[in-house]
């Protein structure tokens, strides 16, 4: 073995432990666990069964997964909407200020988003600086409902997941020669024309890669759901981490897992076959 080969486990080594004792076989786990029975302790039967995973298809569980899937789209239609006009925005900037200005979509993630979520009950409460500063503009009458709700909640997913959609974006939007948005200008193309023809081919691709980033995650972060929807309201990340803690059905709660990574996969596969037509369209 010569010393590149040797200098190559080396440094692959601890990455595949990683992948193995972490990944791969909690992943082997879950899915050996979700062709089991559990009992009425909440104990678990070692008797195949695919019971489980005929559950999943249950009236009940399909409205979950509807409603789960609707916050994800919403979620991603905003955070999209958010982010055209701020990379537009950043366009015209210099450099420094660019880079300040993401660096300042950056900051968030050196807080937990646990705390970061927390921070916006003081801002959604009845009582919060929201209703507060309506209240005092003689705005509104009477306190809105701006939480323990389906608006809570998408608040709470656009800000947590709003910086995933800005970067790849962004990335996007500044690899478009300004060239040719000029030549659209002298050619009399308004905004919005410039916007539609040149801007949105050209940066589909990274939209749809922000949009994996940002969808994925919205129909699993159960913590904004029991923070800013009071629990009221259920999404898949609630109901498999309900049937780990509460109902204590591991089986089902691991087939509902193993039900959300292939459907995981399947957008990664989709995207990976869409992305590279998508990326010869930009180019076009």
């Amino acid at each position: 073995m010569n010393r590149k080969k040797a200098f190559q486990i080396i440094v692959t080594l601890p990455v595949v432990v990683y992948s193995l004792l972490l990944i791969l076989i909690p992943i082997v786990y879950v899915l050996f666990l979700s062709f089991l029975k559990s009992d009425s302790f909440g104990g678990i039967e070692y008797q195949f069964t695919l019971e489980n995973y005929l559950m999943i298809f249950d009236i009940i569980y399909i409205k979950i997964l509807l409603k789960s899937f609707i916050i994800g789209l919403l979620t991603t239609f905003i955070c999209i909407c958010i982010s055209y006009p701020f990379s537009i925005f950043l366009m015209d900037k210099s450099e420094t200020k660019r880079n300040l200005l993401i660096k300042l979509v950056m900051i968030p993630f050196l807080t937990n988003s646990l705390i970061r979520t927390y921070g916006w009950i003081v801002l959604l409460r009845k009582s919060g600086v929201v209703n507060t500063t309506l209240s005092s503009l003689n705005l509104i009458d009477k306190p809105l409902n701006l939480m323990y709700n389906n608006l809570g909640i998408i608040i709470g997913m656009v800000y947590t997941l709003l910086p995933f959609m800005i970067l790849p974006v962004y990335s996007a939007v500044s690899k478009i020669d300004a060239r040719v948005i000029d030549a659209a200008k002298d050619l009399g193309a308004n905004k919005i024309k410039r916007f539609i023809h040149i801007i949105v081919p050209e940066t589909l691709a990274g939209v749809f890669n922000g949009s994996l980033m940002v969808f994925i995650p919205a129909i699993g972060y159960f913590f904004i759901s029991d923070i800013l929807g009071g629990g009221k309201i259920m999404i898949v990340g609630n109901l498999i981490k309900n049937q780990f803690l509460t109902a204590r059905n591991w089986p089902f709660g691991a087939a509902i897992s193993i039900f959300l990574i292939v459907f995981t996969f399947l957008l990664i596969r989709i995207y990976k076959k869409i992305g590279g037509k998508l990326d010869e369209l930009g180019g076009l």
